[in-house]
């Protein structure tokens, strides 16, 4: 019998899938700007035996919903949207077996510099990390 992975999935905003959910008590989404946001839940995955957290990215803000980025914007959904590369390293200190990955937009990055951080975040993580290429 084969293993099925569990991954959580992220991203570093302040509202990512679950709009509204800052109103909970116990939400803790209006810190996603800090390391100890990110290196509690790598913390509290890694203790809950997931096997990675993935932190998806986009570049720009969303503007199908009436045409525009006002209602993005006003509700952020997604806004602002902080680099998921800068939190990997920091997740990796404090954990032992959790990897990562993160997306990446190729038409906004150049290939040596996108290279080079990931290699650094390989050696960093000990080859906790993956990506995802758009």
């Amino acid at each position: 019998m084969s293993e099925i992975p569990v991954n959580a999935f992220d991203m570093n905003c302040v509202s990512h899938q679950a709009s509204g959910l800052w109103r909970h008590p116990e939400d803790r989404s209006d810190s996603y700007n800090t390391v100890g946001y990110w290196t509690n839940l790598a913390r509290l995955l890694e203790r809950g035996l997931f096997d990675g957290l993935f932190i998806a990215d986009v570049l720009g803000t969303y503007d199908v919903y009436g045409g525009g980025p006002e209602a993005a914007l006003r509700n952020a959904s997604q806004v602002p949207v902080n680099d998921p590369a800068m939190l990997i390293a920091a997740m990796a200190a404090v954990t032992e077996n959790l990897g990562f990955g993160l997306t990446a937009t190729l038409t906004f990055e150049e290939p040596y510099s996108f290279a080079r951080r990931m290699s650094t975040l390989d050696h960093l993580t000990n080859g906790r990390i993956g990506a995802l290429l758009h």
